[in-house]
Order: C-alpha cells, then structure tokens, then sequence
C-alpha cells in the first residue's frame, strides 16, 4: 500500500545534499573501501548491506573510533542470535563520549532545562571533570568491570555524569524514570541486582513536586546487592541515612581513567515494556552500541560539534540513552526534565526556542495533540535554528507530516523513525539526502538489511508484512539478563523465521525504496483475511476534533466469527450519538476500506498506555477474551491501572 501522492511534501536542495555527513562519508567509502561513488543513498545502502563487514570497518575509521587492542577481523561469526562483532578489540564508549572535551571544553555539552524553560550550561570541561571524580570514587566503592550500577533519576545532567562514570569503569548502567513506582522499579533492577543506586528525592512535573522518598527506602530495602547509594537533593532535602551525597562523590578535580574492555562488554540494560510479564533486562555492548550510534547520530541524523540534538524522552525509555549519545559527534545535548505540556501544550516548541535546537526530537502523540491544538510553533516561537524535526513512539500520521510543513516550515526536514528498545536504533527513517513523502519514512537505515517478508519467509514490495532484518547489527542485544540458555532471547525474535530478526511490526517496503509503519503485528487486524495495522485506523480516525485518542483490537471468536470494536476516548463536550458514530464509520470507509469499519464503537474513560507512553493492544485483547486482569497484565509496567480495570468489567458483562 504506497502513498498515493508521488510528489515529495519536501526535497533537499543540492547544496544541503552536498554538505551532508553522509554525502562526503559516500565519497570517501568510495575512495577507500569501493563504496560506489554514483547512486546516492539507494547505492551506498545496497552496498553496505552487501558488503556488511567493509561498511562497519569503514564507520569505525571514518569516526575514528580508538581501539585500544586491535580486532581481528569485523564480524567473526555472522549466525543470529550470537553474531560476534569486532572480536578481539577493546575500547571503551565513555573515552569516546567525552572525546571532544579535548578541543572545545568552555563549550557547552549539556543544556538542561526545567519547567521553567530557562537553559543551564554544563561545559565539556567540567562533565569530563565530575566523569572523572566519579568515577574514582565507584571504584574506591569497590565497583567493578561487570558490576551493575542503577539511576532511579529523571533526565538531568547527574544521570548523563552517572552513565559516563559507569562506563568509564566498565561496570553496566542501568536506569528508570522517577514516576515509576517502587514494583514497576523493582521488576527491573531486581533482576540485574546493582550493587550502586543513584537516586532523587524527588522531581517536578506539571508545576508540582513529587516526593519520591518513601519509593526510595523501599529499593533500598528490597534491593539487598546495593553496597551504596547516593542521594541527589533535587527537591533540597537531606541525605538519609547510610546514602552518600552526590556533591562530595563529584567535587574532585580527576582525570577519567577509561578501562579498555572487549568490544562485547555490556554497557547498558534497557528493558521491554513489560506489560504481559516481567520486562526483558535487554543487554546492549560498548562497542556495538558506540559504533551504530555513532553511523545513526552522525551519518543519519547529521548531527556535528555545530549541532544542539534535544529529544523529549525520560530515563525509562531508550532515547534518552540514544540521546546521551548525541555526545560522540561532539553535539551539545538538551536535557528537559519536565513535563511535556506544561505549563502548556507548546511547552516542547518553547525549548527547542530557547535552547537552539538543531534537531527537535519528540512522540508523534505529541504532534497530534499540538495540531489537534491548533498551535502555531513558527508563528509564536523563533524555530529558526531547527533543521529537523524528527519523531518516534508511534507512526506520524499524514496530517502529522502536513501540520509540521504548514506549521513549523515548508523547508523542514521530517524524519519519522521507527527502530525498538531491543536495539536502541532506528531499523528505518532520517537520511539527510532523500525526499520525504507523506506518511513514509525514508528508507532502511545503512547497514540494515530490512525487508518486509510474508509467513512463508519470501521478501514483499508494495504490500503489508513481517519487519524482518536478515543480517546482524552491532546493537543486537548480546544477550538477555538472566537468560543462561539463550531460550527467551530466542523466542523473542528468531522463532518465527530461524536465523532472521523478526520484530513484530507490520510494514510496508514500497518500489520507491521508502517504509511505511502500521503498526503491531501481534495485535493484527485481520478481517476476512486482510491484514491490517492498528496504526492506518488510529490515523483516520483521529482526525476527527472529538477523538482524543482511539484504541482498535480484533478478537477471534469461539464460533469462527471475527469482533472489532473501536474503543473512543472522546475530547471535551464531544457526545458518542449517532451523528458521530455515523462520522466515524464514514471517515474509516472513505480513508481505509469498507473492511476496517469496526462492529461496534464504545466511548472509553482513557486509553491505557505503558509507562513509555504506548497504546496497550495485546493485554486489552486478553482481557476482552477473558484472561483475569493479573495474568493479561503486569500491572507495574501500566500508567493507568483504573483505566484497564473498566476493560476487564466491559469483558465481564459481554461474556
């Protein structure tokens, strides 16, 4: 199903074309490695797919990425799961994280920013010094290579000091927002058993302060590998006691001592949503990460020392780590903590305002909210500085990509990217050179063999079917915590398609090389045996000024009957009467197909969304198929557990 529109909503000029990162990569890959010269990004991408380990030899020289040891060769075995990359090698991510601090220290490498919307410098100079004194101190604590230390910390430049201080010791980082509760928190370090906590006694969020004190006795207690934990006084109270103060851990004047670790070191957990079951501790390398963060960051977002990189996200979710490593290229990073609508919707435009984003990342639940707003960034802020505005979490809409064009700047770059936790990147979206059209992301990022395949395992072009990657990448996790057999890690992507990365995405490779994103494949619709995403229903009806957000599910019945219904959470003053359920149906009949009008349509209080801000599909579908509410859901990893509570009684009284 490609857009039907052929034209390009924008184009990049050929001065931009030329200038891009990686337009001059191109060139020199081609002088040095047989990239081809002609072709554009479609050549460069087949050939870095073709020719994988050249392209990844090629981004480690073009990025100058230190190798403290030398590898032996670049891909030493190619079988997924287990794919090992660069072996041999040893480096370390935080000495290339704080590289820059050499040529540029009275630059500012972080910008924070709170709800007052007022920037705070911290110089490369001095994140490299607190680094250093920090990290001496973990080890004075007696951390070690392998040791986890854990950030129960919102996004303020202490986390970044904290990761940077980790990894510099070798030892793995691993973090959650302070709006977890103290169950959601523990389902996650619980497993990885940290031996270090850095925590907040509180934070501020929509203009209130949030004493999180009580949540942090409780990690302290139900958390017994802690050797140490260290109080950050965001709110201004005391230390409590037995936890050390986070000032006396970063007053030293101390150069970072990085240690060299293989290429396969872990550096960080990231953890899956968690919404069916505890989460999945997903483990990630120093190098791998370091090296597709440095192609994503610099070749694919073209982000440079010149560059301010600001992405709206928390601790709890992986772009705030892909954000942290805007750092390699040498940009100056945002770090908003706050909400993201306060004291008003435009509240993220404002900061990108103040702090002279370049790159403007957020949801495209945040999009639509500012259109369905009818906000107005460019007219009421100086968006000049911004080049791109890049957006994630969820497809972008088409009116998404038209609000952006009318409303920030007919010359805009709009990359909608679509990656995952399980390798903290993008498999598909920016590239500087290509058109954008509607609805699309540009193409497969380089290095990523992406395809769109049917049950059978045979490649599509122009239809629906399976995200699949057909070769490794280096930010594959390594393995899952807890998972001695590699079983769950297993099951999780190559149990569908045997040595293929199944992502459990519906996508659309279409003939003009571009990817379109629609939606779950394990909450597939499929009516009278059409397949169809969740996402092309969400983005017509929506549309619509009196749905605030919609939720779809398809369930097979007993009898071999087949049930949709749209649950609607409906905007202020707007009624569910005839007229509008008439509206709606028409609007999915004319947008969609006659097929994708739901059986019924059912207003809802809220749509249920998990603590990184997605819509829940599978566990609702297990509740209206009668699963009890404990077993459909884990409820620590839910923002509203009311709001599933009235799906489980609507399943109640329809069975």
């Amino acid at each position: 199903m490609t857009t039907a529109n052929p034209l390009p909503l924008w184009q990049p000029d050929p001065q931009r074309i030329a200038q891009a990162r990686i337009t001059k990569f191109q060139t020199w890959a081609a002088e040095h490695h047989g990239a081809p010269a002609e072709g554009g990004y479609a050549a460069l991408h087949r050939w870095s797919v073709d020719e994988l380990e050249t392209f990844w030899k090629a981004v480690t020289e073009w990025f100058d990425v230190r190798f403290s040891t030398p590898y032996a060769r670049v891909l030493g075995d190619r079988t997924m799961p287990g794919a090992q990359w660069f072996p041999g090698a040893t480096l370390n991510y935080a000495e290339h994280a704080l590289r820059a601090a050499a040529d540029r220290a009275d630059e500012p490498a972080l910008l924070h920013v709170d709800e007052s919307h007022d920037p705070q410098a911290v110089t490369w100079a001095e994140l490299r010094r607190q680094v250093g004194s920090l990290a001496a101190e973990l080890r004075a604590l007696g951390v070690r290579p392998g040791d986890r230390v854990s950030g129960y910390l919102p996004n303020i430049p202490q986390a970044v000091v904290a990761l940077l201080a980790t990894a510099a010791v070798g030892a793995v980082w691993t973090s959650c927002a302070p709006d977890f509760g103290a169950r959601s928190v523990l389902d996650r370090f619980q497993q990885v058993e940290p031996v270090v906590l850095f925590t907040v006694d509180g934070y501020r969020y929509g203009g209130k302060e949030h004493d999180r004190r009580d949540v942090v006795a409780e990690l302290r207690r139900e958390l017994p590998t802690l050797r140490a934990v260290v109080h950050i006084p965001l709110l201004g109270t005391d230390a409590p006691e037995g936890a050390l103060d986070w000032a006396a851990l970063t007053r030293a004047d101390t150069e970072p001592v990085y240690e060299q670790v293989p290429f396969d070191h872990p550096l960080w957990v990231l953890y899956s949503s968690g919404t069916t079951g505890l989460p999945k501790a997903i483990v990630q390398s120093q190098g791998g990460i370091l090296v597709e963060h440095l192609k994503q960051l610099g070749l694919h977002c073209d982000l440079g020392p010149e560059d301010r990189f600001f992405w709206y996200t928390s601790t709890g979710w992986m772009m705030w780590n892909f954000l942290v490593s805007g750092l390699l290229t040498g940009t100056t990073i945002v770090l908003y903590d706050g909400s993201p609508g306060y004291p008003d919707t435009g509240a993220q435009w404002r900061v990108a305002e103040r702090t002279g984003a370049t790159l403007f990342g957020t949801s495209a639940a945040y999009v639509m909210a500012c259109r369905k707003a009818q906000l107005h960034p460019s007219r009421d802020h100086d968006l000049s500085q911004v080049q791109c505005v890049a957006t994630t979490g969820s497809p972008l809409p088409p009116d998404g990509f038209r609000w952006l064009h009318d409303e920030v700047r007919a010359d805009l770059w709009i990359a909608s990217v679509s990656g995952g936790t399980d390798v903290c990147s993008c498999f598909a979206g920016a590239v500087p050179t290509l058109p954008v059209h509607i609805g699309e992301l540009q193409a497969p990022c380089l290095g990523t063999d992406l395809q769109s395949w049917d049950p059978a395992g045979a490649p599509l072009i122009d239809e629906v079917g399976e995200l699949v990657v057909t070769n490794p990448m280096p930010s594959m996790p390594i393995r899952f915590w807890n998972d001695p057999d590699g079983s769950r890690y297993h099951d999780s992507y190559f149990a569908m398609y045997p040595g293929v990365w199944r992502h459990g995405d519906w996508i659309t490779l279409t003939s003009r090389g571009s990817v379109i994103i629609h939606g779950r494949s394990d909450s597939t619709l499929n009516r009278q045996g059409v397949r169809m995403g969740s996402a092309d229903i969400y983005e017509a009806v929506e549309r619509l000024p009196e749905i605030k957000e919609s939720l779809v599910i398809g369930i097979e019945q007993p009898d071999g009957g087949y049930w949709m219904p749209l649950f609607v959470h409906l905007t202020p003053g707007a009624v569910l009467d005839e007229a509008l359920v008439t509206k709606i149906k028409h609007t999915i009949r004319e947008h969609l197909s006659p097929r994708h009008i739901p059986d019924e349509i059912i207003e809802v209080p809220g749509v249920p969304h998990t603590l990184t801000g997605k819509r829940i599909e599978v566990p609702v579908k297990r509740l209206l198929q009668g699963t009890p509410l404990e077993k459909a859901v884990n409820p620590g990893s839910i923002d509203d557990l009311d709001l599933l509570r009235f799906y489980e009684d609507l399943a109640r009284k329809r069975a």
